[in-house]
């Protein structure tokens, strides 16, 4: 989906198929097929934005294959869809029973972490509209944080550096401008926007930039106009936003709240858990079953909040609630008089990960779902001036 700002650009708004496993070519044509389209077709649109994930295996086969790519290039165009981003952060394995802390790896002192990216981009570069020059790629914050020292940074910082002179040389060569955008995640190395600028600097190009989840930003209890206002006066870009809402539970120290929170505990992805103490601490544990156990380590002072992708469309039922608020908030800063970044994204992953009466019990449930997200982004933007584009 396309929109003109006010200022007489053009932003991009897509959903993520990383919600959709796949980890070859083969399963990410039939994701097109299969859901991406019928996505598309609800929305009585002619075209539709993707945020493509590709695993692996699926993106060594397209660079292996030139044939191979052309192909997709014109299936997408067949089936209405476009593609100006990319989702570089999990490797292979997303759709797997139990991702959890493997999604971290490899991370950025692994030079498979910059081999697949530099796949990625070249993959971008082929894949991008023919009215469009620029292109981005998120991917995770450095590493997740545990046994990530001063030599393990330096290393993360030379293969980015490594990475952003490749992509000088890619638009030298196609004439697409390819940028990255690191994703604060709670937990990683990088876990909030602040945590990302003493990096971004050592690294030093303008390649690098940003990505601004707003479910991750919420979780960690970050104010959207400080968050931004630091990130501005560090010069730190912002290529690409996420529009994703966390689980948030006002007060956590009624039984009842434990008890609704413990039904989105589940074994499949990491929800790291947080709350900010009244003296502005932030507190946190790795999963939420850790915080909602008997005893467990979290104060309850404060309102806790779970990195749980919810529907933005369908918040959970009281006494739990989602940060929504604070995704109308960052997209006010995002494109507002002067925007921060022209591709968002919706991304809720974790659609088969909801308690079980919540989850779509269908392809055509779940393409509603989808669907019903995309409108409500839609309905946030235009609201904050854009229009859409046919």
């Amino acid at each position: 989906m396309r929109f003109r700002h006010p200022d007489g650009s053009t932003v991009h708004l897509a959903y993520c198929t990383n919600v959709h496993p796949a980890e070859t070519l083969d399963g990410v044509v039939a994701q097109l097929r299969d859901h991406c389209e019928p996505v598309r077709r609800r929305l009585g649109r002619d075209r539709l934005g993707i945020g493509l994930w590709l695993a692996k295996d699926a993106a060594r086969a397209l660079v292996t294959d030139p044939a191979a790519l052309r192909a997709l290039r014109a299936e997408l165009d067949r089936r209405g869809l476009e593609v100006v981003t990319l989702n570089g952060f999990p490797y292979e394995g997303f759709g797997a029973e139990e991702v959890k802390y493997r999604v971290y790896r490899p991370d950025w002192t692994d030079p498979e972490r910059l081999a697949h990216t530099t796949d990625l981009a070249r993959l971008l570069a082929a894949l991008l509209p023919d009215d469009v020059t620029e292109g981005t790629i998120s991917t995770l914050p450095l590493a997740w944080r545990t046994g990530f020292d001063t030599a393990a940074a330096d290393t993360a910082h030379r293969a980015l550096g490594t990475l952003a002179e490749r992509l000088d040389a890619l638009e030298e060569l196609t004439g697409k401008a390819i940028r990255i955008a690191l994703e604060p995640e709670p937990g990683c190395t990088v876990e909030t926007t602040a945590d990302a600028i003493a990096p971004l600097a050592a690294i030093g190009s303008p390649r690098i930039g940003l990505c601004v989840d707003t479910c991750h930003l919420a979780t960690s209890f970050e104010d959207p106009a400080t968050a931004f206002a630091a990130l501005a006066a560090a010069g730190i870009t912002v290529p690409k936003a996420q529009l994703s809402a966390a689980l948030h539970a006002e007060s956590p120290h009624l039984p009842g709240v434990r008890e609704a929170l413990a039904a989105f505990a589940e074994p499949r992805f990491l929800h790291q858990t947080r709350t900010r103490t009244p003296d502005g601490l932030l507190h946190g544990t790795d999963d939420l079953d850790e915080a909602v156990r008997p005893g467990g380590p979290l104060p309850s002072s404060g309102p806790w909040r779970s990195h749980f992708h919810v529907p933005l469309h369908s918040p959970p039922a009281p006494p739990l609630a989602s940060t929504l608020p604070v995704l109308r908030e960052a997209l006010g800063h995002l494109v507002g008089a002067e925007p921060l970044t022209r591709h968002l994204e919706v991304e809720t992953y974790t659609w088969q990960a909801l308690p079980p009466e919540l989850r779509p019990r269908s392809r055509a449930q779940l393409a509603e779902g989808i669907a019903a997200e995309l409108v409500l982004a839609r309905d946030l933007l235009t609201d904050l001036g854009l229009k859409e584009l046919p």
